[in-house]
């Protein structure tokens, strides 16, 4: 039960990210959060996007992963929470130039 509660936290978190990237890259809001400027925000919107799809489908698949069936659930659940430590290592360990 914890488990399946913080899977679906995770779950929220990405989709949160998915609404800054994808939506809220170049608004106030967005730009607050990510410490951009309007012209930083513009240049690189398209890669923000795809980021948030991204980050979109990672929360599909959590979210799949509570309401399959319990043969695969934990399998599923596994696999994206691998994907989501993979990439927040590599976030964690790049340069922030």
């Amino acid at each position: 039960m914890i488990g399946q509660i913080l899977i679906a936290l995770i779950a929220l978190l990405h989709v949160y990210i998915l609404v800054l990237e994808m939506f809220l890259w170049d608004k106030p809001y967005g730009l607050k959060a990510f410490g951009n400027t309007p012209e930083k925000a513009q240049l690189t919107k398209v890669m923000a996007q795809n980021q948030g799809l991204y980050n979109g489908f990672l929360a599909a698949g959590l979210f799949w992963a509570l309401c399959a069936p319990v043969i695969y659930a934990l399998p599923l659940a596994n696999f994206f929470l691998g994907c989501v430590l993979t990439v927040s290592y590599t976030h964690l360990t790049l340069p922030t130039n």
